[in-house]
């Protein structure tokens, strides 16, 4: 079990922290993306990066399973393509809770880019650090 009893009192770290980790690690591996000009992602570093990703967990647990809820009939008639824009209102909302220590200059299609590059290197990511599939 991760995060349980016997990994602390074997020294392991926690499942929940190192997802954490991987995923602020993945908002900086993605911030160094060029668009049109300027940044996909702008952070402002390793600790706004560590709160980006709290945010994008708190928001991705809390308010994501409602806007899929809802858009269930879009998601079906898209295939669920639609899930692309749920996702990049999700980080375009995060983006908007961080002010501008996090910030997503280009836009709606920006964001579904972003998003896509940040699953994609967190999945990488978490294949290469946690070993999983």
């Amino acid at each position: 079990m991760t995060g349980s009893y016997d990994d602390r009192a074997r020294g392991r770290t926690p499942g929940w922290l190192v997802k954490w980790l991987i995923n602020a690690l993945a908002l900086l591996i993605v911030s160094y993306v060029p668009y049109r000009g300027g940044k996909l992602i702008h952070i402002d570093g390793a600790g706004a990066a560590l709160m980006a990703a709290m945010v994008l967990g708190i928001v991705n647990t809390f308010i994501r399973p409602i806007f899929m809820l809802f858009s269930l009939p879009m998601q079906f008639v898209t295939f669920g393509l639609f899930t692309l824009v749920i996702n990049a209102f999700m980080l375009m909302l995060g983006s908007w809770l961080m002010g501008s220590s996090f910030d997503l200059p280009g836009g709606l299609f920006a964001a579904i880019v972003a998003s896509v590059l940040l699953s994609l290197t967190s999945a990488a990511l978490n294949s290469i650090i946690r070993g999983d599939r």
